[in-house]
């Protein structure tokens, strides 16, 4: 299936910009919106009508299914604009890959390889002034997909809209976190969604993250479900703990998100020669080094904050502070990776993909 913007992709341009409007030095991450979007609907077994119309609200029923069974699935990529004025995405087939097979776990319609791209390049043309140069500096993109079919059977719906809004942004997070290691709560479970990014895993974290920050804490290192004894992801992460020289990170299954970042560091960790243990990590492991010394370092991974370094955690109510490593595994993979993403580095992985 081929889609040519003319006869395929219908395109309505705003009138005016509202660019002049938003601050680009005070962004708070997504809030600021450009100027169009990407939506296609499934309609009669088929996706159909994809089109790029001016960002604005979308007329939907209050019965549409996705209020009531949460059949919402989404993704985080981002773009970013080399000193000369190309456009480049970071591994966007692997994110193309994954809303699918989040699609398929709420048995969702997977979406055309050919109306994504089509759709995702020629809304970063059109918007192409949002997106600002500068190391740190960023277009998020977010691809999702909500049912709409209207009606309150408990059933799949059979109606869907695919949507791409752009948020133009800057670092996620500034400085370290400090985190709590969950002794109750659960991100997912066996069996569950938790592989997917499905909306519902994200709202079900909230409540336990603001436990975390009434005690001082930004977010929570989730544990396994049936027994907290394992180490998990970190708040919206993957998560990286350097024990000695080691870096060991929870191997991905049905309830731990295959982050394209985590797989990036990873690649970028065995090639600079460092011992990488992909495998299950437990709690006592972590407390026991913190306790010897060997613990030189947690950070998160994630397509928003990139890389999170983490300054403290707590456990049982205890604290435990990570001093800053002066030769940080988490900043040397950061800029390897944030040195690719904008083109100020040799890409030996084929990861950066040329829009224009």
């Amino acid at each position: 299936m081929q889609l040519t913007p003319s006869k395929s992709l219908e395109i309505t341009q705003v009138s005016e910009s509202k660019i002049d409007q938003v601050d680009f030095q005070n962004l708070v991450f997504g809030r600021a919106f450009t100027d169009h979007m990407f939506e296609c609907d499934f309609i009669d077994g088929s996706w159909q009508n994809p089109k790029i119309r001016p960002y604005g609200p979308l007329s939907i029923e209050p019965a549409a299914k996705v209020f009531h069974y949460g059949q919402a699935v989404f993704e985080g990529m981002k773009a970013y604009k080399d000193e000369a004025g190309k456009v480049f995405l970071f591994r966007p087939e692997e994110n193309f890959k994954r809303i699918n097979k989040s699609s398929k776990r709420m048995a969702i319609p997977e979406f055309p390889k050919e109306f994504f791209f089509e759709g995702l390049e020629t809304l970063l043309r059109l918007d192409n002034a949002w997106i600002k140069p500068g190391l740190g500096n960023s277009l998020y993109i977010r691809p999702f997909v909500i049912a709409t079919q209207n009606g309150v059977s408990a059933s799949p719906s059979d109606q869907y809209k695919f949507m791409i809004i752009l948020s133009p942004a800057q670092a996620y997070y500034s400085g370290s976190v400090k985190v709590v290691i969950a002794e109750h709560y659960s991100r997912a479970a066996d069996g569950g969604v938790g592989a997917a990014k499905a909306a519902g895993n994200y709202g079900a974290q909230f409540y336990p993250t603001n436990l975390a920050k009434d005690l001082g804490y930004q977010q929570v290192i989730w544990t396994d479900s049936k027994e907290h004894k394992y180490l998990e992801e970190a708040g919206t992460m993957n998560v990286f703990f350097r024990i000695g020289d080691s870096l060991l990170t929870a191997p991905t299954n049905d309830r731990i998100l295959d982050g394209v970042t985590r797989k990036s560091v990873i690649q970028i960790a065995k090639d600079a020669g460092v011992d990488v243990q992909v495998r299950r990590v437990e709690v006592d492991e972590l407390v026991a080094a913190a306790k010897d010394g060997t613990l030189k370092e947690i950070f998160g991974a994630g397509t928003a904050a990139v890389i999170s370094p983490v300054s403290a955690f707590s456990y049982k109510g205890e604290e435990y502070a990570i001093p800053s490593a002066e030769d940080s595994y988490a900043k040397r993979f950061k800029t390897a990776l944030m040195e690719i993403q904008h083109n100020l580095a040799e890409d030996p992985y084929g990861w950066r993909y040329a829009v224009n």
